[in-house]
C-alpha cells in the first residue's frame, strides 16, 4: 500500500511547555490508525498540525508526496484532509439530507448526479430513514455520523475524527466500528482517530499508535499494545 501521510520529526512548543516533539509518523492509503494515551499526551496537537489548525514549531507533514507544512485549513481540505471535531457541528435547523447535500456542492460533482450522491452517503451512515428529519433532532449517535458523512461527501481522503464513539450506546459504537472499517475497504479512505474508549479501539481491530508526553511511547496492533508494560502503566492501568 502507498504512504498516504507522513509526518517527519514533528514538535509542537508553547513557550517553555513542549506538546509534543520529535513525532514521526506514516499512514497508508485505505488505512485505519486509533491514536491513543493518557490526558496531555499531545493527541489532539498531533492532529491539528495534520489538520493545519496548529503549525509546527519544528518538521513537516507530507500528504501524498506534497509537503503541506505551511498550508493552511482550508488548502489541506481542498486537497482531501478533513477533520471531525469531538463535539459534532452541523446545521442544526436542516435535515440531514440538506446537511450533506451542502457537502456536495462542495466538491465537483455534476448538478444531475447529486441527489444519488446525497441517498449514497445517507445510506452508508445508516440515515436514510433519518433523511428528511432536521439534525437538532437527531440522536447523539446518528449527529456523529451525519458528521462523518459530511466529510465522506466532500470526498475527504483522510480523515481525522476526535473521539467519534464518545458519549454512544453499546449498538451505535458497533455501527460505528463498522462504518470506520467500511469506509476504510470500500472507499479506500485513510483515517486517524483520537479514542478514550478502549473497548472501541480493541473493536476496531486497527494498528494503534501510544502518544505519551508528547512523543510516540508504542505502536503495533491492539494485543501488542494492552500486553506492553509501559504502556499499562502510563495509560491501560492494569
Amino acid at each position: 500500500m502507498s504512504i498516504i501521510l507522513e509526518t517527519e520529526n514533528l514538535t509542537k512548543r508553547f513557550r517553555g511547555l513542549v506538546a509534543t516533539e520529535g513525532i514521526g509518523f506514516t499512514l497508508a492509503e485505505g488505512e485505519v490508525r486509533a491514536i491513543i494515551g493518557p490526558n496531555g499526551a499531545g493527541k489532539t496537537t498531533f492532529l491539528s498540525m495534520i489538520s493545519g489548525h496548529l503549525a509546527p514549531t519544528l518538521g513537516r507533514v507530507v500528504y501524498k508526496g506534497i509537503d503541506v507544512t505551511a498550508k493552511p485549513v482550508e488548502a489541506r481540505a481542498r486537497l482531501g484532509i478533513l477533520r471531525k471535531f469531538q463535539t459534532p457541528s452541523v446545521f442544526e435547523n436542516l435535515t440531514a439530507a440538506e446537511n450533506i447535500e451542502l457537502a456536495v456542492l462542495r466538491t465537483d460533482c455534476p448538478w444531475h448526479d447529486r441527489a444519488m450522491e446525497v441517498a449514497k452517503t445517507l445510506a452508508t451512515i445508516r440515515l436514510t430513514d433519518q433523511s428528511d428529519l432536521p439534525a437538532k433532532f437527531l440522536s447523539h449517535g446518528q449527529r456523529q455520523w451525519l458528521e462523518i458523512g459530511l466529510l465522506l461527501a466532500a470526498r475527504g481522503n483522510l480523515l481525522l475524527l476526535d473521539e467519534p464513539a464518545a458519549g454512544m450506546t453499546a449498538e451505535e459504537t458497533a455501527a460505528t466500528e463498522a462504518l470506520v472499517n467500511r469506509l476504510a475497504a470500500e472507499h479506500r479512505l485513510s483515517i486517524i482517530i483520537i479514542e478514550h474508549d478502549i473497548g472501541f479501539v480493541r473493536q476496531l481491530g486497527a494498528r494503534v499508535t501510544v502518544l505519551h508526553l508528547g512523543h510516540v511511547l508504542a505502536e503495533g496492533t491492539f494485543e501488542e499494545i494492552a500486553a506492553n508494560s509501559q504502556v499499562r502503566d502510563v495509560y491501560l492501568g492494569y
